[in-house]
């Protein structure tokens, strides 16, 4: 799982990146890597990309960053002037280059690459299915089970014209349920979808003309690209040699009236550079800030981020509070993926190993440290500790996110309920833990006033325990097999 318990945070699993400049421009891989480059604090575990040059796929992925995964002599392989590309963490299927995406497959209805942004919470029940029906999986990603139904479609249409990808994703996504971003790439077309409910992000941009997709506005602005709009919930976009189309997924069915929007990925998740929902991310973690020093305020002497999440709401706090800011606490860059740990000789390693206090700031002070959320606690805890270790005279902690009591199925790597602090102790109880003098949560009130939105048209179901896609009941395995999946 991608849930990082060295640092107790919560992990958004995937970042999807398209391009289709077939024709007229070249680089399509490179323009896909810098893409990729600009999401990799979406998913820091396998990378990959898929190009066409408009007769065939080309692919390459592997473990590790974008930069580890990716070199001149690998993009040089990557021809063509269309490519899709994808970073990940393992929300279903575990971290292996087996479950490196995108997946690229031939049937015959063509070729076919698919990255995937999101969790599909029926995916074990249609494994189920389609393994009865002659199915051979070859990954534990509930990505693949949208391969096998596109493999399964209809074909109305020549192998790889845009009509039959376009009849085969209709035909694939009308049996999933759950949450999707979602690219496409075949020899002669790229399509892009969005889930209904909209849980995650997709938008749409331009660059010399031609089109790209991406998870965040932020991959935009690395490659100068011009962004358009986002692409809509249940809303299905089509680039092909005659140009972008856009049509609803599912023209037959009633549109979805509720929205499910993540509202972690405005808490945590996007990077605040990035422009999601129509918000800016900066100024929304800011106005997060603002209002948690209305509800929580206290005397203090300055206000500490964790950084690098907890920068803009802290920045807000202060500014709200009249309280100087300062960056009582310094981040490390440069933690690998790995890392060899000493003996119990060195206390709270895995946190020092990415935080260290700077006492000279923090000695004899009233510190408000201020975070983005509070996981197990085990994390704030250390951290709350490291402050009073380094002379803080108070240590008031304040989370700019309501209270996780919920794990996430839509596509966030989440622990348990019963590991999720906030699930079995109230604001008082989590405060001792901690060690901390006070805890203060943003409420779910104040979260949706500071975004100036309405809570219908997002999902909160961390927060709240409202889960907006029902869960199939997965029947017992057959004798021999083990569900991997949700």
């Amino acid at each position: 799982m991608g849930y990082d318990g060295i640092h107790d945070k919560l992990k958004d699993e995937c970042g999807v990146f398209g391009i289709w400049a077939q024709g007229q421009l070249e680089e399509a891989a490179n323009f896909t890597y810098l893409g990729l480059h600009a999401l990799q604090h979406r998913g820091q575990e396998s990378a990959g990309i898929v190009s066409t040059d408009g007769e065939s796929l080309h692919v390459h992925h592997g473990m590790g960053l974008v930069a580890d995964v990716f070199n001149p002599e690998v993009i040089a392989r990557l021809k063509g002037g269309s490519a899709i590309g994808h970073v990940r963490y393992s929300t279903t299927g575990a971290s292996h280059l087996k479950n490196a995406q995108p997946l690229a497959v031939q049937y015959a209805g063509g070729a076919v690459a698919v990255a995937h942004n999101g969790n599909l919470v029926n995916a074990d029940l249609l494994k189920l299915e389609l393994e009865a029906q002659g199915s051979i999986f070859t990954s534990s990603t509930d990505t693949e089970v949208v391969v096998h139904l596109i493999a399964r479609a209809k074909q109305v249409a020549p192998p790889d014209s845009a009509e039959q990808l376009v009849a085969a994703v209709r035909q694939a996504l009308s049996r999933v349920a759950g949450a999707y971003s979602i690219v496409f790439l075949s020899p002669r077309a790229l399509v892009g979808a969005r889930d209904p409910m909209g849980f995650r992000p997709l938008v749409l941009g331009r660059l010399k003309g031609q089109w790209v997709l991406a998870s965040e506005t932020t991959a935009l602005d690395l490659i100068e690209a011009e962004y358009v709009r986002e692409v809509e919930p249940g809303e299905l976009v089509v680039v092909d040699e005659r140009g972008l189309r856009s049509e609803r997924l599912f023209p037959d069915r009633p549109r979805e009236t509720r929205l499910g929007r993540c509202v972690f990925e405005h808490i945590y998740f996007a990077r605040p550079d990035s422009v999601l929902f129509g918000q800016s991310v900066y100024q929304a973690r800011h106005a997060f800030g603002r209002q948690l020093a209305i509800e929580h305020p206290v005397p203090a002497d300055m206000v500490v981020p964790v950084p690098d999440s907890g920068v803009p709401a802290a920045i807000g706090y202060a500014e709200q509070a009249g309280i100087p800011f300062a960056m009582g606490l310094v981040r490390s860059h440069y933690v690998g993926r790995t890392f060899i740990e000493p003996s119990q000789s060195i206390r709270h390693f895995g946190v020092k190993l990415k935080l260290n206090a700077l006492k000279r700031v923090l000695e004899g002070k009233r510190v408000v440290v201020v975070d983005d959320s509070i996981v197990r606690g085990t994390t704030s805890r250390k951290i709350v500790k490291m402050i009073r270790a380094a002379g803080a005279a108070e240590v008031h902690l304040r989370i700019s996110s309501p209270p996780t009591a919920w794990p996430c199925y839509y596509g966030i790597d989440t622990p348990t309920r019963q590991e999720l602090i906030a699930s079995s102790h109230d604001e008082l109880q989590i405060a001792t833990y901690v060690t901390a003098d006070s805890l203060g949560y943003l409420s779910r009130e104040g979260l949706y006033a500071a975004i100036g939105e309405d809570r219908s048209t997002f999902c909160d179901a961390c927060f709240s325990g409202e889960y907006l896609v029902d869960f199939p009941r997965k029947p017992a395995a057959a004798p021999g097999l083990r569900v991997i999946g949700s």
